[in-house]
């Protein structure tokens, strides 16, 4: 539990006399945290269960998460409240600035932000004042992008994602060996009906914080995703992240297949390859087979569209590779010819031999064949979901951190001021605005929450040096020392310490550019 700047005005109502308007229904208080400003008994949380009411006054009720940097880069950053030796409870020794950095997860959230931010901290980083602004910012605002390592096609570009039957997103444009999903979004979180933004919102959550989702895709498949975890398609575990399409498979491991093939096709629902044809084989001087593919050529040995999309060989429908083949020219092919048919994760795979009438014969593959086949599916990674959090840093939450908040914007812009989220870099996008995406594996277990409104609740971090935050109008009197938070805040239960992740850059590292280089602040 941490004292938020909704618990300093209940406070503030009790020694003016104890006059607390609130506190005259029963001891209920109010939560001003959100704009639901829920009423809460004594003993009782919140709608958002962050907030309740312990001895009539508002509590933020999860425990105020400070990191510190891991020892080895073997370490990682932790579930504050699950695992052994994680999350223990702050004893107070660390309090020097350079050696903590003060996350916002469990800080509290201020609404309206015409109050400064639940926590400005300062510290000395070598032998520069710093300070970092820490809250739980309110994200209407914001959405989910998922990558999903798979060749598999899981449904048509833009079709509705759906999660218990409401649609929470939808299918955006592929990228290389993975399908992309956008989810969330205000449109979805407030646009439709209530049903709609409470699935959204919690299916969002539920993301974030690093657990399982399952999604159908109109016209497409079923999926179960996990943050780190390989999505599950139509019930099946994927495995493998294809190693290139088609013709980068071809270009890979042409030079192997010399001498134990006379044709290699790679099925791929992108860029069908085939060796002769390919620059590969013209440059290793290989004889043209005589056999054409279906499909739009693109360029010599690259095919478009030689079949529709689905979950087949190389993310086509096909299950039977022959199916591709247009016309085998006899003026060309030879009996005996000796073809290859594989996918571009080496999943699929068949041998084949053309007859006498030059039909293509299944038989076993030779063991030099089958080694460059099993190498394709060696050189392809694991198939993994990929979960980044994005969201817009509005002009109410940059008024916790400024009066002035174009000011941080600028900061930010100028890299005066790092962002971090729960600790882990953010990375700001270009243009206006504090917009930011985040790899939520990089941060601690459950540091999302939410507001009954709906919308996300997400820790964001501003550090600057402490030159810079008073140039850009910050809430200088509202800035303490780390071994003050622990002071007046209490140790304890209230305030928890975790290893920040090491691949994670220290939040509190020197920044690149020195205040005095800074522009238009």
């Amino acid at each position: 539990m941490s004292t938020t700047q909704a618990e300093k005005t209940e406070a503030r109502g009790k020694d003016a006399g104890g006059k607390n308007a609130d506190n005259k229904d029963g001891g209920i208080v109010v939560c001003d945290a959100c704009p639901v400003l829920c009423r809460i008994r004594p003993g009782k949380t919140g709608a958002c269960d962050r907030y309740g009411n312990v001895d009539n006054a508002l509590v933020r009720m999860d425990p105020f998460l400070l990191a510190r940097q891991a020892a080895e880069r073997e370490a990682e950053m932790v579930p504050f409240l699950a695992t052994e030796g994680a999350g223990a409870e702050w004893d107070g020794s660390l309090v020097q600035g350079a050696e903590a950095f003060v996350t916002g997860i469990g800080a509290g959230t201020t609404y309206p932000d015409y109050k400064p931010a639940p926590f400005i901290v300062s510290s000395k980083v070598e032998g520069v004042d710093m300070v970092t602004v820490v809250t739980e910012g309110i994200f209407s605002y914001c959405g989910v992008k998922v990558k999903i390592d798979t060749d598999r096609h899981l449904g048509p570009e833009q079709a509705a994602v759906r999660c218990q039957g409401e649609q929470v997103g939808h299918v955006t444009t592929a990228e290389y060996g993975s399908q992309m999903l956008a989810l969330g979004g205000v449109r979805h979180l407030t646009g439709g009906s209530k049903k709609e933004g409470n699935v959204t919102c919690q299916m969002m959550l539920d993301l974030c914080n690093k657990q399982a989702v399952d999604l159908t895709i109109d016209g497409g498949a079923e999926l179960t995703i996990q943050a780190g975890r390989a999505p599950i398609i139509n019930g099946v575990k994927e495995e493998r992240m294809r190693v290139g399409c088609g013709s980068a498979t071809i270009g890979i491991f042409a030079q192997q297949w010399i001498g134990h093939v006379d044709e290699v096709i790679v099925v791929d629902d992108h860029i069908t390859g085939v060796l002769t044809e390919h620059q590969a084989g013209k440059f290793l001087d290989m004889k043209p087979s005589g056999i054409r593919v279906r499909g739009r050529r693109s360029t010599p040995g690259r095919y478009f569209q030689v079949a529709e999309p689905g979950t087949g060989w190389g993310g086509t429908n096909i299950s039977d590779p022959l199916s591709i083949i247009d016309k085998i020219d006899p003026k060309t092919a030879w009996p005996g010819l000796r073809l290859l048919m594989v996918s571009t994760t080496g999943e699929h795979a068949a041998w084949f031999e053309l007859d006498d009438d030059l039909k293509p014969q299944e038989a076993e593959m030779p063991a030099a064949v089958k080694v460059v086949v099993d190498r394709i599916g060696e050189n392809c990674e694991p198939a993994l979901s990929s979960v980044l959090f994005m969201a817009g840093a509005g002009g109410s939450l940059r008024a916790g951190a400024t009066e002035n908040p174009v000011r941080l914007t600028r900061s930010v812009k100028d890299a005066l001021t790092r962002v971090t989220a729960g600790g882990a870099k953010a990375y700001v996008w270009p243009g206006g605005g504090i917009t930011i995406m985040v790899d939520v594996l990089d941060m601690p277990d459950n540091a999302f929450g939410y507001v009954p409104t709906p919308a996300i609740v997400g820790p964001i971090e501003f550090t600057m040096p402490h030159e810079v935050y008073a140039e850009l109008g910050g809430h200088m009197k509202s800035v303490q020392s780390l071994a003050d938070v622990v002071k007046t805040r209490g140790a304890g239960e209230r305030i928890r310490v975790t290893d920040l992740k090491a691949e994670n850059p220290w939040p509190l590292s020197p920044l690149n550019k020195l205040p005095g280089k800074k522009a238009g602040l």
